[in-house]
């Protein structure tokens, strides 16, 4: 059944406050825990069997386009160019074409998760991804009957009156009633917060009886600041083997070092991704992400992103360093 479904993965975002890293390639594409951010959510959908994804690309599109022909030359994959930031409810409703009346799988591009999805698909039953929370103010939320069917979704309440959030993982075991309505809240001009929610569309589909179920999300792993990227490295690194000892470095796991990185004379962890083509030299890390072909020498890091070709030597410090940067601590 996984083969017949298509994926759709929103991935048009800027990514604010992500900056500087977010200046010179889009937040999807930021490493964590040793790949992409999209890689992680690409790589769950390969081991699940589908092989036809569909993504919405924006800012910085071509870098998403070209990582995905590279990493994933197997993969079906249909971009679609999201021209305007007009909310997720419309860059969902960009993908009818490519899915029409059948399964559609969704997951945000911008956030990592852990959920027995396989389970959903089998079920083959439209169901949504929710994790209580202790904040719902923050995102939409879904009430429910003593059946567990959803009776009523609202993006962001001011006055919530469940705890169970909207992860950003959907369902649909037919794309029509979904694409249907959200061509109605675009026809109707319903909007919140400025822009159209998938939340509104979904609202629509209950109120019209469609049924719509939930399903547990055991780990929802934010990437959307440098706080939570940091977090969710962490998180991530954890559940990775033990990387393997690097001849004249100390390592405190977790740690991953990519193929092609040179280390040489550095004490690495815990919580340290180093990707390829990156150049470490009589360093001191832990709890920090160093990307592709940056150098950091003569310096101790916690906490800490250096962006690709970045370059850091120095002293103690903590650093949030863009893409193509260059600092030198005296």
């Amino acid at each position: 059944m996984a083969g017949d479904i298509v994926a759709v993965i929103p991935a048009a975002g800027v990514g604010t406050r992500l900056r500087p890293h977010t200046h010179t390639r889009p937040k999807v594409l930021l490493h964590v825990a040793g790949k992409p951010i999209l890689g992680h959510i690409l790589d769950d959908l390969v081991a699940l069997g589908i092989r036809h994804a569909v993504i919405i690309v924006g800012y910085m599109g071509e870098l998403v386009r070209e990582f995905v022909a590279r990493a994933y030359p197997d993969l079906k994959v249909d971009f679609v160019e999201q021209e305007e930031r007009l909310g997720l409810g419309h860059a969902v409703s960009l993908a009818e074409p490519f899915v029409g009346d059948g399964p559609v799988l969704i997951i945000l591009g911008d956030t990592v998760f852990e959920s027995d999805l396989r389970k959903v698909l089998e079920a083959g039953t439209s169901a949504i991804g929710v994790k209580a929370v202790e904040d719902p103010r923050r995102f939409g939320i879904v009430e429910r009957d003593a059946n567990g069917r959803i009776t009523r979704l609202v993006e962001k309440p001011e006055q919530p009156t469940s705890n169970l959030a909207i992860t950003g993982i959907y369902f649909f075991q037919r794309g029509a009633p979904l694409f249907a309505a959200l061509r109605e809240i675009q026809r109707k001009n319903i909007r919140t917060k400025g822009e159209f929610q998938l939340t509104d569309a979904m609202q629509i589909m209950v109120a019209g009886g469609e049924p719509l179920g939930t399903f547990p999300v055991e780990g929802w792993y934010d990437c959307g600041k440098t706080e939570t990227l940091l977090e969710t490295n962490r998180i991530l690194l954890e559940k990775r083997p033990p990387a393997p000892a690097i001849p004249g470095s100390v390592t405190h796991g977790p740690v991953f070092v990519a193929k092609g990185a040179s280390v040489e004379n550095c004490i690495l962890g815990p919580h340290v991704s180093v990707a390829a083509g990156a150049r470490l030299k009589n360093a001191v890390l832990r709890d920090s992400i160093v990307n592709e072909n940056a150098t950091v020498e003569e310096v101790l890091l916690e906490g800490s992103v250096v962006g690709e070709n970045a370059v850091v030597t120095g002293g103690f410090r903590r650093v949030n360093v863009g893409d193509s940067s260059e600092v030198h601590f005296r």
